[in-house]
């Protein structure tokens, strides 16, 4: 994995090299971007130039042993620490464990979130987390001598999906580093790690992906015509994963979009059955795809309010999401906008904060009905 194999981030790939070239590499470094930014590849580019043996002005040579490692992901002074499922209660879970699976997963789909790791790992029902168990492994690798690169590198992919333990324990990991050892966090969610952490770390915002560079490897990729990959590229807001799945019709945004309108049919009209239906179907996804839903959800009531202003320009909707707000937006205004993002902002925050699925769906969905009169 090079600079020059991932979309766009001109801004982020020079800065990185000039650090490597003004010697001044931070030991515990923070990217920040959202998902579908390529955050993840772009730390392991720089990993790839840190111990590049004949880097070049711009990118990592590609060529040398150490790339040729770092392109399969089995250099021996880079660690991965990624959110895992424990198989067992009370079971050790640790990256490791699923090393393998990641190696093939990252090396083959590049641009992915933390729900579809999960689905691939698991049956799509269950959350992955990164333990305490896991710190003692930081700790043995880092207890060891660089094998051949000049920087042992331990990327640790969504370090917010560690519980209270292994923060504090990598807390302590980033108060005394080894030497000669660098930490790359790549978080879709900074401001939910431990205000400690963060004051150890340098942060790096990752931007989206601009919509021309986003086009360009999207129609190269997933071999679609120019016109529809740029659609998708405007579509997604920078985003490669949601730009993907616009294009792959037979997903439909993972069934958020038939979910969204079972659910609004289901409050307007006020069918209580209806709205248990609803709510049960969604209550047997995994938490991630429930948020996932949400998120989803706030966006589409957005667009549908952006849309009574009559601005093409300003709508981000696929022609069947367009459809469906056509007929949808009028009954989103001032007057339940704001209730019912606010409703359902706050049904995200009780999943995530492990309520019951099915009460917190149920109760959310009741409370919407009321902002639609009838």
């Amino acid at each position: 994995m090079r600079f020059s194999d991932i979309a766009g981030q001109r801004t982020i790939k020079d800065h990185l090299i000039r650090t490597v070239k003004e010697d001044r590499v931070g030991h515990a470094q923070l990217f920040s971007g959202g998902e579908g930014t390529g955050s993840l590849l772009l730390a392991i580019a720089y990993a790839g130039y840190l111990n590049c043996k004949n880097p070049g002005e711009d990118d990592a040579c590609g060529v040398c042993s150490s790339c040729l490692k770092i392109n399969k992901l089995v250099h021996p002074d880079l660690h991965f620490v990624f959110p895992v499922i424990k198989e067992k209660s009370g079971q050790a879970a640790v990256s490791d464990d699923k090393i393998n699976e990641w190696r093939a997963f990252v090396l083959e789909q590049n641009y992915f979130n933390a729900g579809q790791w999960f689905e691939h790992i698991s049956d799509g029902k269950k959350s992955g987390m990164i333990y305490a168990d896991e710190s003692e492994v930081i700790v043995k690798k880092l207890s060891l001598r660089n094998f051949e690169g000049k920087y042992k590198i331990m990327i640790i992919w969504l370090p917010e999906r560690m519980n209270d333990s292994g923060s504090n324990k990598l807390l302590k990991i980033l108060e005394e580093p080894p030497q000669s050892t660098v930490f790359l966090l790549i978080s879709e969610n900074p401001a939910t790690l431990l205000p400690t952490i963060l004051s150890r770390t340098q942060q790096l915002n990752i931007p989206p992906i601009d919509v021309e560079s986003l086009t360009r490897v999207l129609s190269n990729r997933l071999e679609v015509p120019e016109e529809e990959a740029r659609v998708a590229a405007r579509l997604s807001r920078g985003n490669y994963v949601k730009a993907a799945s616009v294009l792959d019709s037979t997903r439909d945004n993972s069934g958020y979009f038939d979910l969204f309108g079972e659910m609004m049919r289901a409050i307007y009209t006020r069918k209580i059955f209806e709205i248990i239906k609803w709510s049960d179907s969604l209550a047997a996804m995994s938490r991630d795809k429930i948020k996932g839903f949400f998120d989803y959800a706030v966006n589409m009531l957005r667009e549908s309010y952006v849309y009574n202003f009559k601005q093409p320009d300003l709508v981000y909707l696929t022609p069947s999401e367009e459809e469906f707000v056509a007929k949808f937006a009028p009954f989103v205004n001032e007057g339940n906008i704001g209730t019912m993002v606010e409703e359902l902002q706050l049904a995200h925050a009780h999943i995530e904060q492990n309520g019951n699925s099915r009460i917190v769906l149920f109760d959310m969905a009741v409370k919407l009905t009321i902002c639609f009169k009838k």
